[in-house]
């Protein structure tokens, strides 16, 4: 159980430096990771663990060759080889590793779990810590997307306030134009009012001394026995239409 534990302690630090190199060399020119073709690296789990530790690897290796009792079978084998041939002497400080290795048993059997959960999860806070770092850094940076996305949103609509403003310009424009047209008409209407008021006085002047010295003429052409002459007729006239009444 300890090696298992400082196993697990020993490969939280190699997935970090994957993870930096993968970014790097997989990340496209983009710059969004291709999580289909190059998924993240995931921190490996020390496997199953016998006596302690022995890698259960090394056990299930013979299984198909030899069976279950395989790795026993050549465990004790290869021991005794080497103690016959005295290629591992057996001196006096053999029965102390012997100690040494059962207290380490005794001690992986009877404390390993409760270390191993300990180091597992101070491994899990620091790599929690990584890993909230990278969401605090990708969240900062959808962050900074929305708020481009707004400030360019808001730059749509300085462009429909400059297209208002360049319509009230116009708006103003034609007002101006159709106000200097009704000030111009009234100007012409006004001058040719005028004219046409001249003319009217000037025919008004004209007809009155055309009549005035018609009449005066006509009288200056009848004479006194004339006159006398037709006032005389005149009471003639009425004498005779008063009669026929």
């Amino acid at each position: 159980m300890l090696s298992r534990a400082a196993a697990r302690a020993v490969q939280t630090y190699r997935p970090l430096a994957i993870v930096a190199r993968g970014s790097a060399d997989a990340a496209p020119s983009g710059g969004i990771r291709d999580e289909v073709n190059f998924p993240r690296p995931v921190r490996m789990e020390p496997g199953k663990t016998r006596m302690g530790f022995i890698p259960d690897e090394w056990f299930t290796f013979f299984h198909k060759k030899t069976g279950v009792t395989g790795p026993y079978t050549f465990g004790a084998g290869l021991i005794t080889y080497l103690v016959s041939k005295e290629i591992y002497v057996i001196e006096h400080e053999f029965h102390t590793g012997v100690a040494i290795l059962i207290m380490i048993m005794y001690a992986s059997k009877k404390f390993g779990k409760p270390i191993a959960a300990y180091l597992d999860k101070e491994v899990d806070a620091y790599e929690n810590s990584f890993n909230q770092s990278r969401i605090d850094s990708k969240n900062a940076l959808l962050e900074s997307i929305k708020e481009e996305k707004t400030e360019q949103w808001r730059a749509e609509g300085q462009n429909l306030l400059i297209e208002a403003k360049k319509e009230n310009v116009l708006l103003q424009l034609e007002a101006a134009y159709r106000e200097r047209l009704a000030v111009a008409y009234t100007e012409v209407k006004r001058r040719l009012d005028y004219q046409v008021e001249k003319q009217n006085i000037d025919r008004r002047i004209s007809q009155k001394h055309m009549v005035d010295w018609i009449v005066n003429n006509v009288l200056k052409s009848i004479t006194p026995d004339q006159e006398k002459e037709t006032l005389n007729k005149c009471i003639a006239d009425l004498g005779l239409l008063a009669a026929k009444h």
